[in-house]
């Protein structure tokens, strides 16, 4: 079996180096022919080293939670970033295989129903709340940030965040019905309302979430401005000024996309706005990574702009303005890391070892994601109406500057 492995390990870095040391005590490195980091491996039982071979993208991580892959000599991060970048643009033959596989099956597996969509949403979000304030922001944005400045904290990229997309929603007066589809725990539709004067519906599949959503705006006193219900999008029979969706639609699954859009136009009035951030990828369609699909987003697949503008094309929707933001998520994570290091005991006492090297995992894979493997967020602004906006896009500057301003 290490001999197997051996084999697929040279094959597969190209890049930088790798040096392995098997569960015998053998050590080996693996060279690439072109320049790049140097990172090791340790892999302390024979299962890590069979499942390497037969499974590599869903074995690794549950190796790593497992405790039986460890780096050696090296960060997480470091010898992460040699695998993926060994990744890009190819991989060992039976890593080639199994994303075949994948992209066969990815249908099937982002079939997103309203029973296992809720079943979906409750995997991650109905987690310990106690565990979200330990990394996000103090007002839980759990989507990329918006780092207009090099200089700004993770609490004031976020800010900049809501104010950026609230610029292309384009609030030119108050009292506006605006729908927030999948309003996490109320950040966004609660500053929509206080700072824009808007009249919200926020809904969410996560019962943690909506909790949490209904007490902050009992709370802050705005109870007559913002309503947050359990509800899918597919079953909103009314119609609004606005819609917005931040970090919703990568649950949404290709399957659905184009019933997406259609929902957001029968939701939308025909003078109306809506602004949908998502994650997004640069290298057209693909598949979810396994490990990711089962311990953290299972039905869950980041969308190349292809496929979402093919699906938006036959909703009969206008696409008025498209922005691509790049390294912003990939800041996000680092800064969510750093705060997930700093609480990482606290974080174990919520849950337990395996726990916290599963989330570890993630966080660190998801920003290298961003950083080598082409991830990254999109902004499309949609209406129903060619003249819905103003001419230019001068509106969304001059609206964000006094807003910022204020």
């Amino acid at each position: 079996m290490r001999r197997i492995l051996g084999f697929v390990l040279r094959k597969f870095i190209q890049t930088g180096s790798l040096r392995v040391t098997f569960s015998d005590g053998t050590v080996r490195t693996y060279r690439g022919r072109k320049p790049g980091l140097e990172a090791g491996l340790h892999l302390l039982t024979k299962q890590a080293e069979r499942a390497l071979i037969i499974n590599s993208g869903l074995a690794f991580g549950e190796e790593y939670m497992a405790g039986s892959i460890v780096p050696d000599g090296c960060t997480l991060e470091t010898l992460l970033t040699v695998l993926m970048e060994n990744i890009n643009g190819h991989g060992h033959v039976f890593e080639e295989i199994e994303d075949r596989l994948r992209y066969v099956t990815r249908a099937w597996k982002t079939l997103n129903s309203l029973k296992k969509s809720r079943s979906n949403v409750a995997h991650h979000y109905d987690l310990n709340g106690a565990l979200y304030d330990l990394f996000l922001d103090k007002d839980r944005q759990y989507s990329c940030a918006y780092f207009a400045r090099e200089d700004m904290t993770l609490e004031e990229a976020q800010v900049a965040k809501k104010r950026h997309i609230a610029s292309k929603l384009n609030l030119d007066r108050p009292g506006l019905a605006v729908l927030d589809i999948g309003c996490g725990w109320g950040g966004m539709a609660l500053t929509l309302a206080k700072d824009y004067g808007a009249k919200v519906l926020g809904i969410t599949l996560s019962r943690e979430q909506l909790e949490v959503a209904r007490k902050r705006a009992k709370d802050e006193g705005l109870e007559d401005q913002v309503r947050f219900e359990l509800i899918d999008y597919r079953n909103l029979h009314q119609q609004f000024d606005r819609i917005v969706s931040v970090g919703m639609f990568e649950h949404v699954g290709p399957p659905q996309f184009e019933a997406f859009f259609k929902q957001l136009k029968a939701c939308l009035k025909p003078d109306g706005v809506a602004l949908i951030h998502s994650i997004g990828r640069m290298d057209g369609p693909g598949t979810t990574n396994p490990w990711i699909q089962k311990y953290i987003f299972p039905g869950g697949y980041s969308p190349a702009l292809s496929e979402t503008l093919a699906a938006i094309e036959r909703s009969g929707l206008w696409m008025t303005d498209c922005e691509v933001l790049r390294l912003h998520y990939a800041r996000t994570l680092a800064e969510w890391r750093k705060r997930f290091d700093a609480n990482r005991d606290k974080i174990q006492s919520l849950y337990d070892e395996r726990f916290v090297r599963m989330f570890e995992f993630y966080l660190v894979g998801a920003e290298l994601a961003f950083r080598v493997q082409g991830h990254m967020n999109f902004q499309l602004q949609l209406t129903r109406s060619i003249d819905a906006v103003p001419f230019t896009r001068d509106y969304m500057f001059e609206r964000e500057r006094e807003s910022a301003k204020s």
